[in-house]
């Protein structure tokens, strides 16, 4: 027997005189038959299920897939320690394991590359070891600094740089070229070598000639030196700026500091040079040299302006003081009493000449 809510309406339909008890039958009825037909709806798809009242679709079965497992270890390979020592070697260990308060040894840092100047300058012409870059305030100190200790000098010999310049290697360099090809002859020309180079100043952060605020001297940049003397091994000193030494001597320096450096600045150029000599390689455009040295003449042994020596046949101070005015009237009275004398005599009268004081 079957039942359809369409025939079980038609024969069992509420109307006013359906007692309560078959109303009551009537709906257990009707919800059973819904219910059974929502359980059924569920086995298929809903295509319009905008509630989520339908079964979802069946979830298809999934098939695990096999991974493959690693290859063995290959007797040959490290074993896992000695692999793992390295990696180690720049980690801090445990306290627990042996020797692990110790700590790890930092990596050096990598190498600087050496300029060209610093190739160039090797120990066969100068005694120049490379310190540390020098980053000052206002753009003081430099890169590629040398602390220039001596000079090799084309016999093997060293002159030692009195104290040890301070300066960027080619300003270094330099100073040591001009040294061996400009001042070794000149010495040896005197009959000796180089033991000394004078170094009044090198490196040191300042303003031009000392003065605060003043435009960052090129002693600021490691780039100049400042030269009082070369000493000679037989005890002669060159003063550079020295009256006493002869003038072909100085103007032979001259000429040859202006050739290499680009600002050359001593005697007659300011107030801040007239002791030393001031060399730098500062760069200006269009090369632009400037060349500022006067090289004095000796100065004369007796100064011009002091009066001369008292002789000694001049008179006595004293008698040298006496005024001229007293010795004429004293004369005048001489001739007054000498005139009576002369008419008396009947002789005519000859002009008297006046006394003259004679002068040595």
């Amino acid at each position: 027997m079957s039942f359809s809510l369409p025939e079980f309406r038609r024969k069992w339909s509420c109307r006013g005189y359906m007692s309560a008890g078959a109303a009551m039958v009537t709906a257990a009825l009707g919800l059973s038959l819904v219910l059974a037909d929502r359980a059924e709806a569920r086995k298929y798809a809903a295509p319009l299920d905008i509630f989520g009242l339908g079964a979802p679709r069946p979830r298809k079965t999934v098939h695990s897939a096999r991974i493959p497992l690693p290859k063995p270890r290959p007797e040959e390979a490290p074993k896992a320690t000695d692999e793992a020592a390295p990696e180690a070697e720049g980690k801090p260990s445990s306290p627990d394991k042996p020797g692990g308060n110790k700590p790890a040894e930092a990596a050096p840092p990598p190498e600087k590359q050496l300029s060209a100047c610093r190739l160039a300058l090797t120990e066969e012409i100068a005694i120049a070891p490379s310190i540390p870059d020098i980053h000052g305030p206002g753009a003081c100190g430099g890169e590629d600094l040398v602390r220039l200790e001596a000079i090799v000098l084309p016999d093997k010999r060293k002159a030692a740089v009195k104290p040890a310049a301070i300066l960027r290697c080619t300003m270094a360099s330099a100073i040591a070229d001009w040294v061996r090809k400009d001042m070794v002859p000149l010495a040896t020309s005197l009959g000796s070598t180089i033991s000394d180079l004078d170094n009044f100043d090198s490196f040191e952060c300042r303003g031009r000639n000392r003065i605060v605020g003043a435009m960052l001297s090129e002693h600021g940049k490691a780039n100049a030196l400042d030269v009082r003397a070369i000493k000679l091994a037989n005890g002669q000193s060159i003063g550079l700026t020295d009256r006493t030494m002869s003038r072909d001597v100085r103007e032979r320096v001259l000429h040859s500091v202006c050739s290499r450096f680009s600002t050359v600045l001593g005697p007659g150029s300011d107030w801040y040079h007239e002791d030393h000599i001031h060399l730098d390689l500062a760069q200006r455009r269009n090369d632009y040299r400037i060349c500022q040295w006067n090289v004095w003449d000796p100065l004369p042994q007796v100064a011009p302006l002091l009066p001369a020596e008292r002789p000694e046949e001049a008179p006595p101070r004293e008698v040298a003081a006496k005024p001229e005015t007293k010795e004429g009237a004293d004369d005048e009275a001489a001739e007054k009493s000498s005139a009576p004398a002369d008419k008396s005599d009947g002789k005519k009268a000859q002009p008297h000449k006046p006394a003259t004081k004679k002068r040595r």
